[in-house]
């Protein structure tokens, strides 16, 4: 019995299967987001609308699969990629069905030209290709996340060393780090000024401000320079010295963690290279010992 019917059954099935949880998923359209759209018409709207819908999708499968086991959201690698949950989880579960479907799409030529693939095969492959899939953005923001924080270390050294700047020109505490941190430009800086600018708004020290936003994000070299200015503050302690020496120490730490990382790469680059000679070697090799064998 040939196999290709039931195939191409199946791929109708689970394409029609997929567009009905789309269009379940979907929410309401908005009146308002409707008549703009009417009105307008312009890209940015439905660009917005395109990206609500995305959203929307990743809130309803994050509420649904939040609490099954081996389910998890780096909140704050997310966060300090300023990426959401939401999309996040709709990632995951994009990639794990374009794994599940593809070992299916990948063999319907086979299956079409009779050759008699077995239908577990395709199966088998696809539930793989989804697990494999669905760890992949987990990885991909765990890297983005460490490349981030070496990035957010390299502007707090620089940002303990314009506080400091600024603490020696006889500048209060506050005043210090705000104009220290508007001097950059960087999104590290960026988020500096946006955590002094809601400490301003809601009437807190900006030290205590530092120090949510090094818990939120997981930064605790940001942690330093809030105990330090608010040692400053409580006791008026001069604390040019201490921002230099944090800052010269700190550029330290990163110097050797990079010698570190570059000799790690050094190392994995020995066994490749190892093997590039001792394959060059063999091919000069190979004339002369075919010579003679045959001889």
């Amino acid at each position: 019995m040939s196999m290709v019917p039931v195939v191409v059954a199946g791929v109708a099935v689970g394409c029609g299967l997929g567009l009905l949880v789309r269009e379940l998923a979907r929410p309401q359209p908005s009146l308002a987001a409707a008549l703009r759209r009417t009105a307008a018409g312009t890209s940015a709207d439905e660009a917005r609308g395109a990206a609500g819908r995305d959203e929307a999708v990743g809130r309803w499968l994050l509420e649904r699969i939040a609490h099954l086991p081996g389910v998890t959201v780096p909140a704050k690698d997310l966060a300090l990629l300023a990426q959401t949950p939401e999309r996040f989880v709709l990632l995951k579960a994009a990639l794990a069905v374009a794994g599940l479907l593809l070992p299916s799409v990948a063999l319907l030529p086979w299956q079409l030209a009779g050759s008699g693939v077995p239908l577990p095969v395709p199966a088998v492959l696809g539930i793989v290709a989804a697990a494999a899939l669905w760890f992949v953005p987990d990885l991909s923001v765990r890297d983005q996340a460490r490349r981030a924080r070496e990035e957010f270390a390299h502007a707090v050294a620089a940002f303990l060393d314009l506080v400091a700047l600024k603490r020696a020109g006889d500048a209060g505490p506050t005043e210090a780090l705000e104009q220290a941190a508007s001097v950059g430009d960087g999104w590290a800086f960026q988020r500096l000024q946006q955590a002094l600018v809601r400490a301003r708004d809601d009437k807190t020290s900006p030290w205590q401000a530092l120090s949510e936003l090094a818990e939120d994000l997981d930064l605790p070299v940001l942690d330093d320079v809030a105990d330090i200015m608010r040692q400053s503050s409580d006791d008026g302690a001069a604390v040019y010295a201490t921002l230099r020496g944090r800052a010269r120490s700190l550029r330290a730490e990163l110097l050797e963690k990079q010698a570190a990382e570059a000799n790690a790469n050094s190392e994995k680059m020995t066994a490749p290279g190892a093997l590039l000679a001792v394959l060059v070697m063999l091919l000069i090799a190979f004339p002369a010992v075919i010579r003679i064998i045959t001889t």
